[in-house]
Order: C-alpha cells, then structure tokens, then sequence
C-alpha cells in the first residue's frame, strides 16, 4: 500500500526546519508561491509575538523536484530561521524553572536535565513552519484533483460562528477569512476575538480557540475500516492532536452525538439526481452530522474536523513553579511568545488536515504519477 509520509526536524532556534515528504506522486506541479504564501499566512494573526516580524519565512526546495514538478523521489524542504542562535548561552540560557501546560517539566524529567531548553526548542510551534510547507505541498497535488480544504478560526471563549461550507461559497469564505486579523470570516466575529486578545494581553496572559477545516470534493472510500490504525478520522484525530498545543478533536458533531438520539445523529441516505456517477456514486445526505466520516471512511459529504487550542503556555506574568537545580518555589520562566497563536494555528491545522486526505488518495489509488491518480479517481 502507498503511504504519503512526512518527517520533520528542527528547534525554535535552531538553522530551520526541515521537511522530508516521500510517497507523493511524480508530475505534481509544485507551486513554490503557493508553498510561500502559507508560510507567511501562518506568521500572521492578531496577538501574535516579536518572534514574527524576525523571520520572514518561505521554503527551499533541496530534493527530489525538478523543471518545478515532482519526481517520484522524497521531496526535502527547508524554512530556514534568520534567528539562529541555539549555542549562544548568553542568548539562549538554560532554563530551569518549567512553564506550566509545556513541555518543559516532562521533558526535563524524560531526558534526565535540570535544563528545559533543549526539550522546549523542539516542542516549540515554530517547527509547524516546516509542517505548513510539507501539507502545501500536499495542497499541491489535492488542488490538481480539485479537492477544496479551507481552515478559520470559528470560536474564543464566549465567541462563536457555524459556517455552511459548500463549493458555491468556499471562495467568498476564504476571501472574509483572509480579511479577518483572526482568520475568521466573520467580521462581527473577528471583532470580538480581538477584544479578547487585547484583554488577556493587558493582563499579562494568553488566550486559545476553535479552528475548523472542511474537506470539499473528497471521494467515497478514503480511509479503511479493516485496520483501526488506517481509519481516516483516527489519522485525522492524531495529526491534528500532534500540533503543539491541541487538546481536543472533533469529527462532525463531535461530543454533541452524546446530547441526542440516533435518529438526530445519523445523516439520511438519498439518491442525487444531478450526480448520477462521479465521487459520490450518486448518492448524498440530507445532513452531515457525521462529518464526511462513517466506519473510519469518507462517505463522500464534506470532511468537517474541528480542534480546540489550549492558551499558549508562557505568559508575561508566569506562573507558580518549581526551580529545577534549588528546588526553590518561584514563578516559571518568560520565553518569547505570543498572547494568541490561534490564527496561525488554523493554518497549521489547514495544513495537516489536507496532508492525511493528500496521503489517503496515494493509499486509495496506489499511483505512481499525477495523471495515474487523476485517472483512477474519475
């Protein structure tokens, strides 16, 4: 069976990020501005910290394209970080006093360290950069088989939209998304987002939120139910759970399946007279509280995945820890970051939500190049 696979390196301040992507098909074209402008989409947001008018991120290709398409080979990617300064100790110190909701104690403890700072550059979100660059890549390959994925920022603390994505309105959708400064296609919405970070900023603190990303026109049959570790939705669960700072997962309706009867639950099968053959076999629902989802396979409805972001970890003012060499009670160390990264965070989830589906038409397919998997998909 074909697997799209990803691997990633790098630390906060280390030379950069790299991503190594083997599976994909040879022929995609790679749309090196495409790549480059999610990098930036995902240095952007409201509440952002100092970190994002330092870097100024986009992706070198060092293997396995050439004449700007792919070649069979893995394809290896590089986001360089301008701030390069992981063995400068008078910039970068060891640190001894965990942030609580990091990795930093854990770490400590796993790796046998009085020193966070090793643990706490690789757990740090800038290695999503090369993530980003990896699932546009991917976008590539999905965009040539007219697979839509869009990703917002739908919820912070009292403030909430519900958006019917549809491939008449996926357009206007990311257009009020990319106006937003919170990456929320609502305005009203965006507006109270904002205040939001403005106060947890006056109060030295951070703030998290919802993003959702739905999945257009991905065929029937993606995913498995004979393994439990080939189900899309479990393959979505994890990478989604694998961004720094992601608590929850949802597919569809999520935990409110819990709240109501299975007839409320369960989405109706009709017959679609305007598309007898093609992705859908004809077939459609009159609602999708399933998410695009059944058995660990896509049904062939739009794939809806929501997840929750935790507040960011370092706040301005600290929080009540433990120094690791004294054993001292003392508030926990500052490390440069952000007051709200959910904007960016949407990106990242944009990104590797649309990588598993990307890996799931290699696996459904098994094509070895671009016009193979065009063919079989139909």
């Amino acid at each position: 069976m074909a697997r799209l696979i990803c691997e990633t390196a790098g630390e906060s301040h280390g030379p950069g990020g790299i991503a190594i992507v083997s599976g994909l098909p040879a022929g995609i074209e790679v749309d090196l501005d495409f790549i480059n402008a999610e990098l930036r989409r995902r240095q952007g947001g409201y509440g952002r910290g100092g970190r994002q008018r330092i870097e100024e991120d986009h992706a070198e290709v060092l293997a396995g394209v050439r004449l700007g398409k792919t070649t069979g080979a893995p394809v290896a990617l590089r986001v360089p970080n301008r701030d390069s300064r992981l063995d400068d100790l008078e910039r970068t110190p060891p640190v001894h006093r965990p942030r609580p909701g990091h990795a930093d104690l854990a770490g400590a403890v796993k790796y046998n360290t009085d020193d966070c700072r090793n643990v706490l550059e690789r757990a740090s979100a800038r290695q999503t950069a090369a993530r980003v660059a990896a699932g546009a890549l991917a976008g590539c390959m999905l965009r040539s088989a007219e697979v839509s994925v869009i990703g917002y920022v739908t919820a912070m603390r009292d403030v909430a939209i519900e958006v019917d994505v549809d491939p008449s309105n996926v357009a206007a959708i990311r257009a009020a998304r990319d106006a937003s400064t919170m990456y929320c296609p609502d305005e009203e919405a965006t507006t109270g987002m904002e205040a939001h970070v403005r106060a947890a900023k006056e109060e030295k603190d951070t703030v998290g939120g919802l993003c959702r990303v739905h999945v257009l026109n991905a065929p029937m049959g993606l995913g498995s139910c004979m393994r439990r570790m080939d189900g899309l939705d479990a393959k979505l669960a994890g990478a989604v759970m694998s961004i720094q700072a992601f608590k929850s997962v949802e597919i569809g309706l999520g935990r409110a399946v819990a709240e109501r009867t299975g007839s409320q639950v369960h989405d109706p099968i009709v017959a679609d007279a305007d598309k007898p053959d093609g992705r859908t076999h004809g077939l459609t629902r009159t609602s999708n509280n399933a998410g695009g989802i059944e058995g660990g396979m896509s049904n062939g409805m739009p794939i809806v995945v929501t997840g929750a972001m935790k507040p960011i970890s370092t706040l301005l003012r600290g929080l009540p820890s433990v120094n690791l060499q004294t054993g001292e009670e003392e508030q926990s160390a500052y490390e440069r970051s952000d007051v709200c990264a959910v904007s960016a965070a949407s990106v990242v989830m944009e990104h590797v939500v649309g990588f598993e589906i990307a890996s799931a038409l290699v696996d459904r397919t098994g094509a070895d190049t671009m016009d193979e998997l065009l063919s079989r998909l139909g």
